[in-house]
């Protein structure tokens, strides 16, 4: 048997992670009480006292019944874990005693990160003024600070004591949209405001962590060294990002170049970083002798490298994984255990998930550890496949054969949160990823020799043409037609099947297993049945979609496997907005643009016995004899109607107001409606409206 794929005994610790996740799952979906997780967790322990009691020959026989106890204690800490992590159990809450009249006490916790009209901050509830006293209190909310208005003191640490009611956070509603809500409560964050100048007050006093003040300050050191010496913007932008995982500067366009391409992870802080190091340092100590003391000095020595440099990027979550995860796999290497490899990767997934469950569903988290796991597994049999006597050849191969085998456990976790897949990927990994390996050397010596002016104007001035050919590199791969296969969408019994299929093929073909060829048979029959039954629903489907896009008026018909869009042009030309508000729900009910437009402005529209009317114009006044009948109203583009007139001239169903109306008057229109007693739908406070035709 090849030594990657030896028995699951010797994994001892990827059977308690298992465990763990499984706890970590059933508490989030099902939403136990602790007092439950409590009656299971007596019960295994009740199972291992048993177990004690039994004789030697009773033991061997139900020795099932030890390893099954464990992981029942291991499921129960994991759902534990879940329940306290989650801020909403927590008794110091601040929604626990918090009021809309109430006052809230908040520090600012990071530097204010600049948007369009607004400055936005993280900062912590510490206290909620209720019943005459203020009560001490955790949890996190977003603020937005009014550019015009902001006081000058405000950044990190600063502490106000906001006036304003705080809003929930919510979703857009659109189908197959970004759980934003479900991302912020994971960070601990339940509510955000947005702020004038008369509606808070900064206090004298700050609270400032020492450690944060010092990842600020080294972050923004490095950002100001970089944009010193580097010339163009966009090319600082992926410096930037590069280095040290800053993003804000990044241009939206050539984000969706490097994704597209399959490069993202370039620009995104990760383990592909912390990788090149780790690579760039076993590499320098392959040529010193090898004995135990050496090993263990070069684990020092690259376990510091390590840390210094997830420091100096501002440790910030996603590159504190990939150090915690490379931390174990150093550790692993110096127990000189092949087997212990993936014992490490699954004791620091254990420990990162008790630090943090919510990590669990962190899609950094799961591509870093599958392409680790796959490289680990699949990168020698793969380059066996072929022998060069050519050295380049040979290291060529060998480069490209760890982006094949990364390939194979990511591949379905792409397509599944992506929707899309990079055809050239072992084109643009090949010349970026070593390229940006000399483009990240070049910043750390930028860093290094910031001192001296024209000597890093020299490197920055060096560093920015290095950047400017990846650009360049990506952009024109980008341009190519086939460049990705979009509009791929995979439901979790889908990807789960894909990642059977894949699995399997691969053990059959390094161990010529007929069992795995047999089973891989069986993974893809069931993965085509249900793709074919979403196929057949989607040829049937008839949908009405009002999009949730702020001041914007965005429509879909879906009729089959096309969609004719009706709404402003912006939505056409901005990519950003397209991919981000509409291309989700596009990509979820597996649809294509239709040639015609299904739906016209202020004309009744008869779709499959549902009349539509999109209303964007002013009516006239005067007395109608007959009512119009209509199923749907929706009104955009804040015409200047009243809810009385429209109830006059029309037999309304329902009536749905979209985003491209002011706030102001959708609550005005609101309060007519409910006087009149007619139904509506407000698309910017109940999300997107969906209607099956």
């Amino acid at each position: 048997m090849t030594p990657n794929l030896v028995g699951y005994k010797k994994f001892p610790f990827t059977r308690l992670l298992f465990s763990l996740i499984t706890g970590i799952l059933i508490e989030w979906y099902l939403q136990i009480y602790l007092k439950t997780i409590l009656f299971v967790f007596i019960f295994a322990c009740a199972l291992l006292l048993f177990y004690t009691f039994l004789s030697l020959s009773q033991r061997f026989i139900l020795r099932w019944l030890h390893g099954l106890a464990i992981l029942i204690l291991v499921m129960t800490f994991g759902a534990t874990i879940m329940y306290v992590k989650d801020i909403r159990h927590q008794p110091d809450w601040y929604n626990n005693n918090y009021t809309s009249t109430s006052p809230v006490l908040v520090t600012i916790e990071e530097p204010l990160v600049v948007k369009t009209n607004s400055y936005k901050a993280l900062a912590t509830v510490n206290a909620v003024y209720n019943n005459g006293r203020w009560q001490q209190t955790n949890g996190k909310i977003l603020v937005y600070l009014k550019k015009e208005e902001i006081h000058p003191q405000i950044d990190y640490g600063t502490q106000i004591v906001i006036q304003k009611p705080l809003q929930e956070i919510t979703n857009s509603g659109n189908p197959g949209g970004f759980d934003y809500k479900r991302y912020c409560l994971f960070h601990d964050i339940t509510a955000q405001v947005f702020l004038k100048e008369n509606e808070y007050a900064v206090l004298p006093t700050k609270n400032i962590n020492w450690l944060d003040k010092t990842l600020f300050t080294l972050r923004d050191v490095t950002i100001n060294a970089l944009q010193q010496n580097i010339p163009d913007e966009k090319e600082q932008g992926v410096a930037e990002a590069l280095l040290i995982g800053y993003r804000e500067d990044l241009d939206k366009d050539l984000v969706q170049a490097y994704s597209n391409t399959g490069v993202v992870h370039i620009i995104a802080i990760s383990g592909l970083h912390l990788g090149m190091i780790y690579a760039a340092m076993v590499w320098i100590f392959s040529f010193f002798k090898q004995n135990r003391t050496s090993r263990i000095f070069k684990a020092i020595i690259i376990l510091f490298v390590l840390w210094t440099f997830t420091l100096i990027a501002g440790a910030v979550p996603s590159i504190m994984r990939s150090a915690v995860m490379f931390t174990f796999i150093v550790i692993g290497d110096l127990l000189s255990k092949r087997s212990n490899m993936y014992n490490a990767l699954a004791a620091s997934a254990f420990c990162m998930l008790v630090y943090d469950p919510f990590t669990l569903w962190d899609v950094g988290f799961l591509l870093s550890y599958a392409a680790v796991i796959s490289i680990i597994t699949f990168q020698k049999p793969i380059y066996n496949w072929l022998y060069y006597q050519n050295k380049l050849l040979d290291k060529v191969w060998g480069l490209a054969s760890v982006t094949l085998s990364a390939q194979i456990l990511t591949i379905p976790i792409v397509i599944f949160y992506f929707h899309q897949f990079p055809n050239f990927f072992l084109i643009t990994n090949f010349i970026a990823v070593p390229l940006s390996g000399f483009i990240l050397c070049g910043e750390v010596i930028l860093l290094a020799l910031s001192f001296i002016t024209s000597l890093a104007n020299l490197i920055g001035t060096l560093v920015d043409y290095m950047i400017y050919w990846l650009n360049s590199f990506i952009e024109n791969i980008n341009t190519l037609p086939i460049a990705v296969w979009n509009n791929l969408q995979l439901s979790v019994f889908q990807t789960w099947m894909l990642f059977g299929i894949f699995i399997c093929v691969c053990i059959w073909l390094m161990l010529k297993s007929s069992k795995a060829f047999i089973t891989s048979i069986a993974f893809a029959c069931m993965f085509f049945i249900s793709l074919s039954f979403n196929y057949t629903e989607r040829n049937q489907q008839e949908k009405l979609i009002v999009y949730n896009v702020p001041k914007q008026c965005a429509i879909d018909v879906i009729q089959g496997n096309h969609y004719s869009f009706t709404g402003d042009s912006i939505l056409l030309q901005d990519g950003f907005l397209r991919n981000f508000h509409l291309k989700p729900a596009r990509v979820l009910y597996r649809t294509e643009p239709a040639t015609t437009n299904a739906l016209k402005e202020n004309q009744v529209t008869n779709m499959d016995g549902k009349k539509i009317l999109l209303l964007t114009q002013s009516m006239p006044r005067q007395k109608y004899q007959t009512k119009i009948p209509v199923d749907i109203l929706i009104i955009a583009h804040n015409p200047r109607i009243y809810i009385n007139q429209l109830q006059q001239a029309f037999d309304c169903k329902l009536i749905v107001f979209d985003s491209s109306n002011p706030l102001w008057k959708i609550q005005l229109w609101k309060k007519d409606c409910d006087s009149l007693h007619l139904r509506f739908h407000s698309t910017p406070d109940d999300g997107a409206f969906v209607m099956d035709l």
